[in-house]
């Protein structure tokens, strides 16, 4: 049978990078969204409000897909609303595709924040020891990623088809716009630093730039995802998604700075976030831009530095296990270092950042 996907959240981070990954092993791919930002020409591009399950019955009314990845969240002022919003997506989706009874299996990309908790309440209470086990399971506290498992595994069990639930850390990969892309964000403020002589101090926690950590490259999540969705040994799990490797930021931070030949400022353990240091960069970006022919001189569109900020900025040492994925037969690997070098790389060639 012919492989179908639907992707919700096709233009972001993760939805693109899936989109080429299934596209390359010869998918069919269409995108659900809002339509407010421009899918790749190759996939069918399908609109609705998927917080109405009227709009999203109608988006979807006689179509047909043998699997369905939710790679897309809505962020809402209060954990509450999280909740609402996002798993009524979910529930939206799957109760327009279900009844169908052609769907074979549903993915839902979540992440960290299953083990951490979510913003309102981010890493304040009883973290489990790292590395993060899947077999650590929830946490005491409102979660919007509960609420969407539970869509999930209930559409599940309703229409007979087959689950995974994948949990990158950080993500790093091509895509402009995307509030959860730390990569994009780096090569900007280091374009910044660059160009001004701002120094290139590190943003975040003592915690984060002497304790280990990994990270997700969106191409080898898109591979996971992949994977779950074709492997008998994938059905009905939920799996942590990293490289493989793990770095230091105090070791990392300078390899970033080498890259942009500029030089990386001693740290002197006080966390600087980005986004109050950011607030006069839009002329600057804006001057940058015109100098250069850059593809986008708006900053705001770029780097929204809030969750840049989150991740760097955690108290404590957040590293993952993957050996769940590892004994079920996903043996992937990617360097961390390699991804920045690849995506700084690939944005200096789509005229992102300057040569």
């Amino acid at each position: 049978m012919e492989n179908r996907a639907l992707i919700i959240g096709a233009s972001g981070i993760v939805g693109s990078n899936l989109a080429d990954q299934l596209l390359a092993s010869g998918w069919n791919v269409s995108g659900l969204s809002r339509g407010r930002t421009a899918v790749s020409p190759a996939i069918e591009s399908i609109t609705a409000d998927l917080t109405s399950s009227e709009s999203v019955n109608q988006a979807l009314a006689g179509r047909t897909f043998s699997h369905v990845f939710f790679t897309a969240w809505a962020r809402q002022a209060t954990e509450k609303d999280n909740i609402r919003v996002n798993g009524g997506m979910v529930r939206h989706v799957l109760d327009a595709l279900g009844a169908s009874g052609g769907v074979s299996h549903a993915a839902l990309v979540t992440g960290l924040k299953h083990y951490l908790g979510p913003f309102e309440a981010y890493a304040t209470g009883a973290v489990p020891i790292t590395p993060f086990r899947e077999e650590q399971g929830r946490q005491p506290v409102d979660n919007f990623y509960y609420e969407q498992e539970d869509r999930l595994f209930e559409a599940a069990r309703r229409y007979g088809f087959n689950w995974s639930v994948h949990r990158p850390h950080t993500i790093i990969g091509f895509a402009v716009g995307n509030a959860m892309n730390m990569g994009v964000k780096l090569a900007v403020y280091a374009t910044l630093c660059k160009e001004t002589g701002q120094p290139f101090l590190f943003p975040g926690a003592p915690a984060q730039w002497n304790g280990l950590t990994d990270m997700t490259d969106a191409r080898l999540l898109a591979r996971h995802l992949e994977w779950a969705a074709t492997s008998p040994n994938a059905i009905n799990e939920d799996f942590n998604v990293v490289n493989g490797d793990v770095f230091r930021w105090k070791w990392m931070w300078s390899r970033i700075a080498d890259y942009f030949g500029i030089e990386a400022a001693p740290f002197d353990g006080e966390t600087r976030p980005l986004e109050p240091r950011m607030q006069d960069a839009g002329p600057q970006w804006s001057s940058i831009a015109a100098r250069f022919d850059l593809a986008e001189g708006d900053i705001g569109k770029l780097a929204p530095w809030w969750h840049t900020d989150a991740d760097l900025g955690r108290p404590m040492e957040v590293v993952t296990d993957m050996t769940k994925s590892r004994k079920a037969g996903f043996l992937d690997y990617q360097s961390t270092s390699d991804s920045f070098y690849e995506l700084f790389d690939r944005l200096k060639a789509e005229r992102i950042i300057p040569q």
